[in-house]
């Protein structure tokens, strides 16, 4: 099984590796280089003239709610909004970006304090400034429903647990209640470390598929989530974006989506070990992301006591 797979895996990527290689951009014959880590995309590093470029390879995913053709509209406002790196060229199936030289941040830099405000003025700009410079359909990004359509498609796999996705389910809607009205703005919705870049003189945001409409909130709790921030760190997080002291209420309500941002994760690994063909060990991330969750859901619940 394992063998048929790695074969498989060689294939998918050859066959990437040949598009990427043929698109009618370059001037040169090239070598494109495979980018390791990619959870949902074959992405590789192409040099032509003297530049570098990333070219991103990966079809609509409809169980992720992923449309390509909005991911290009969105990475064209986030470049005009100085987030992000130029779209250079754009196909069905093909995003081609400039390269970002500079250092990938892991959780430990998001942790680090001098960074923190660093962070927050790029969540700023993302989420004020893209709007003015978005075309087409305007995009919504809402967790909860994320969850909803993750349980219903988890729940047509043979090997649900329905027990579970119920349990799940009944906490999301807790969870979104105790949340209460929001703010919209226009969000990454994936804030994970590694899809920040530090240039050495500024911040860049990557990886826009899930760029749309939603809380504030969700961008903050998932840095907070992903990066595992400890509360006082969190508190600095929503103090620098809101500009004022931290009340019991809004660590209530940044509790919720905190744990939101990991059930979602969690769901998200879930539906990708049934549908991804990416070589990807989702059995652990699912695992490892399930555990964080139950932690972050009890900690809400002890602050209703």
């Amino acid at each position: 099984m394992a063998e048929t797979k790695r074969r498989d895996r060689d294939r998918h990527v050859g066959a990437a590796w040949r598009q990427a290689a043929a698109l009618p951009i370059w001037n040169d014959p090239v070598m494109p280089s495979e980018l390791q880590g990619g959870m949902s995309n074959v992405n590789f590093v192409v040099e032509d003239g003297g530049r570098k470029f990333v070219v991103r390879l990966c079809g609509d995913i409809e169980v992720h709610g992923i449309v390509r053709r909005n991911e290009v509209a969105v990475s064209r406002a986030a470049h005009a909004a100085g987030v992000a790196p130029k779209v250079v060229y754009s196909e069905p199936g093909v995003l081609v970006l400039d390269y970002i030289e500079g250092k990938t941040f892991s959780p430990d830099d998001v942790r680090a304090g001098k960074n923190l405000s660093r962070i927050v003025d790029l969540a700023h700009r993302t989420h004020r400034d893209i709007p003015k410079h978005l075309r087409g359909p305007g995009i919504l990004f809402w967790v909860f429903h994320v969850i909803r359509d993750y349980a219903h498609t988890l729940g047509e796999a043979a090997t649900a647990n329905l027990a579970q996705l119920r349990r799940l389910q009944a906490q999301a809607e807790e969870l979104e209640h105790a949340l209460g009205p929001i703010e919209l703005v226009f969000c990454h919705n994936d804030l994970l470390a590694a899809n920040i870049i530090d240039d050495g003189k500024r911040l860049w945001l990557i990886d826009w598929e899930y760029g749309g409409f939603n809380s504030p909130l969700f961008d903050l709790g998932g840095l907070a989530s992903n990066s595992e921030l400890p509360q006082p760190l969190r508190d600095a997080l929503l103090e620098m974006y809101f500009g004022r002291k931290v009340s019991d209420q809004m660590r209530y309500r940044f509790a919720a989506m905190t744990a939101a941002s990991l059930l979602r994760e969690t769901m998200w690994s879930m539906v990708s070990e049934l549908h991804s063909k990416i070589d990807f060990d989702y059995s652990s991330y699912t695992a490892e992301n399930f555990s964080r969750f139950e932690k972050a859901f009890a900690a809400f619940k002890a602050m209703q006591r």
